[in-house]
């Protein structure tokens, strides 16, 4: 195991990874979603996208440590039970196409859900139905998918919980408690399927202490009353970071 980490210490463009990791982890903890959405971008850059979804799925241990317990409490636990339980069925499939896709036309769909989900979010569409187990079980198929086929399983449900009539506060925990669990079972998924890299464990490990940081900063900052400037916040980070991933970059 020492062996592993010694050359997971290696890994190129490390200090990059690190400092990427701990702005996910900064703005996943503050906006309760968006991690995804600037780690898999730009850890693409040096990462291939299975290594990039399996280091992530590991960093989801510093989410479980520093912002899974309060939005537990604040979730919305029959949606989330719809949401996560769909999630977890669908995303087996979603890492079947990450593993038999190209690993370029994987980093253009990450960046292309990026500004896609942007667009959406910032041009304050919302929908009026109220939500119920039709559209949890829809939306938690769709976190499962994507989520294991590019790594991104927020765009989706940030869409769904934003676009509703939720207060702030519920939104933010659903989409923690959802993303986070949902996160962490790409790991038994990966390796039921023998795709989990080599190396993975012991580079998520170390990316997963500037995460846990970052989280714990963000959910200190975190006041619904200053919900607004946040997601803003977070939104340019989001797509200063789907640019540096396109592929023409690397």
């Amino acid at each position: 195991m020492f062996e592993a980490f010694s050359i997971a210490l290696q890994t190129t463009g490390l200090p990059w990874l690190l400092l990427i990791s701990l702005s996910a982890g900064l703005v996943y903890g503050f906006a309760g979603f968006g991690a995804a959405l600037i780690y898999m971008p730009l850890t693409t850059i040096f990462l291939t996208p299975p290594m990039a979804v399996a280091t992530l799925a590991f960093s989801a241990i510093g989410s479980i440590v520093t912002v899974l317990p309060q939005a537990l409490r604040d979730a919305n636990k029959r949606a989330v039970a719809y949401l996560l339980g769909f999630a977890l069925f669908f995303t087996p499939v979603g890492i079947w196409i990450l593993r038999t896709t190209d690993p370029d036309l994987v980093r253009w769909a990450v960046s292309t859900i990026v500004f896609g989900t942007l667009a959406v979010l910032i041009s304050g569409w919302r929908y009026k139905a109220e939500p119920g187990p039709k559209s949890w079980s829809g939306v938690g198929t769709c976190v499962g998918l994507m989520g294991g086929a590019t790594g991104l399983n927020g765009p989706v449900l940030i869409l769904f919980q934003l676009a509703g009539k939720d207060k702030v506060a519920q939104v933010r925990a659903n989409s923690i408690v959802v993303l986070t669990l949902s996160g962490f079972s790409y790991i038994p998924f990966l390796l039921l399927q023998g795709a989990l890299p080599e190396g993975a464990l012991a580079l998520g490990l170390i990316l997963a202490t500037p995460y846990a940081i970052g989280g714990y900063l963000g959910r200190r900052l975190f006041n619904p009353d200053r919900a607004t400037l946040y997601r803003r916040l977070a939104y340019f980070i989001v797509l200063f970071a789907g640019l540096l991933g396109l592929p023409i970059f690397s």
